[in-house]
């Protein structure tokens, strides 16, 4: 019968219908026949659209997220992937992939204990496997920074496109996830005198639950979302996304591969990244940059490896005070005549690899002032200059005991 509803729309029609009909009650299986025999193989994004116009069409989103579970399970099968595109390595869809391979892996380790503990072979130790239990959960935790990337990098740009119903519903079962996961920790907190019974209950009544309900989020991105995003989204546009993952993070997984975009998007890398400066470990905006800097409790001056003065941090309380007129000059001439020995002795040594730091501590306008200079090199060891830090340090000498209570400084 499938060849008789051979176009898009009478698909997306039929699917309509069978959504429904798991909203009144008609089991999964029944609707799974029915769609097979009726349309076969079903395109991904139709049954997006599907949901899409259920929604358009006056069907509040809470219902779609309460059922879209069963409508996972009634097309799974039946979805169409001849069309699926190679996705290269450190791409984004690459790296979410990866995570979901990553918390796969600690299902799975979940799944096993779940058996061992209801069908035990040998005696348990409950306490044992529920403290086994929670560290998954704890690495699971690690999800929220997968879940943020989708919300807030890939749902945005389904959004330019008018779709606007996955973010909607996904975004509501990834709370649900996020509350599972809290859930399941907060049950295994007492658990020290634990019975195999008592864990067991755990299991059947929440921690099965909130596995089952990340695999499933697994297998919506993977069959739906992260398929339909590879059809619609620009080069550009996956750049864009790319640039900013750093910021959240990552689940799981750590990317040892930076992605290459097409050359016409490498051109548009300085418009995308021009309002961030890009580090290893995440990115600024200069403000952010130049605010933390500020804020640190120390003075901060950096040299080039030419002996020139770069920077200095301007925060509120400087100890030395710096003036523009510094930038640029050498920095022997930024010292009294006394003490450039001292100085050149410092750079020679930090320059040649002789040494890596010169530390100094004086008594200055009532202050007890730490002066330390750093010799700042790249990964290949190469030197690029010298940092000088500097600090009052009288607070830290009268320090006693612990302070582990919150207590403002006046």
């Amino acid at each position: 019968m499938s060849e008789l509803i051979n176009n898009s729309r009478k698909r997306i029609e039929e699917l309509k219908t069978l959504f429904l009909k798991l909203h009144q009650g008609i089991d999964v299986e029944t609707v799974r026949k029915q769609l097979s025999e009726m349309l076969g193989k079903v395109p991904y994004g139709e049954i997006v659209q599907a949901e899409q116009e259920l929604i358009s069409q006056g069907m509040p989103v809470q219902e779609i997220q309460k059922y879209c579970d069963l409508h996972s399970q009634a097309v799974k099968g039946n979805i169409d992937f001849s069309f699926e595109k190679i996705i290269p390595e450190g791409h984004p869809i690459n790296i979410f992939k990866k995570e979901n391979s990553a918390i796969s892996e600690e299902l799975s380790k979940l799944k096993e204990i779940f058996i061992a503990v209801k069908y035990p072979t040998e005696p348990i130790n409950a306490a044992e496997s529920a403290m086994e239990i929670l560290k998954i959960l704890n690495s699971l935790s690690d999800i929220e920074k997968h879940y943020s990337k989708k919300e807030n990098l890939i749902f945005p740009y389904l959004e330019k496109y008018g779709i606007t119903g996955p973010s909607k519903v996904m975004w509501g079962k990834d709370d649900e996830v996020r509350r599972f996961i809290k859930a399941s920790k907060e049950s295994l907190k007492q658990t020290e005198k634990i019975t195999n019974e008592e864990l067991s209950r755990l299991i059947d009544t929440i921690l099965e639950p909130t596995a089952n309900a990340i695999l499933e989020m697994i297998e919506k991105e993977d069959k739906i979302l992260f398929p339909m995003c590879l059809d619609r989204f620009t080069e550009i546009e996956w750049y864009e996304i790319y640039s900013q993952i750093d910021d959240i993070g990552y689940c799981l997984y750590v990317p040892d591969v930076e992605w290459k975009p097409d050359l016409e998007v490498k051109e548009e890398e300085n418009k995308i990244s021009k309002d961030r400066i890009k580090l290893s470990t995440g990115s600024f905006s200069p403000e952010e940059l130049e605010s933390v800097l500020n804020a640190l409790p120390v003075d901060l001056t950096f040299v080039d490896k030419d002996d020139k003065v770069k920077f200095f941090s301007h925060g509120a309380k400087r100890i030395f005070e710096r003036n523009k007129a510094i930038l640029g000059r050498e920095v022997q001439n930024c010292h009294p005549p006394s003490s450039v020995h001292i100085v050149n002795k410092i750079l020679e040594d930090f320059r040649t690899g002789k040494q890596d730091s010169a530390k100094f501590w004086i008594n200055f306008q009532g202050m007890y002032v730490h002066i330390a200079y750093y010799a700042v090199r790249n990964e290949k060891g190469e030197y690029l200059g010298t940092l000088e830090v500097t600090q009052d340090i009288r607070e830290f000498k009268n320090i006693e005991g612990e302070r582990r209570l919150l207590t403002y400084d006046k």
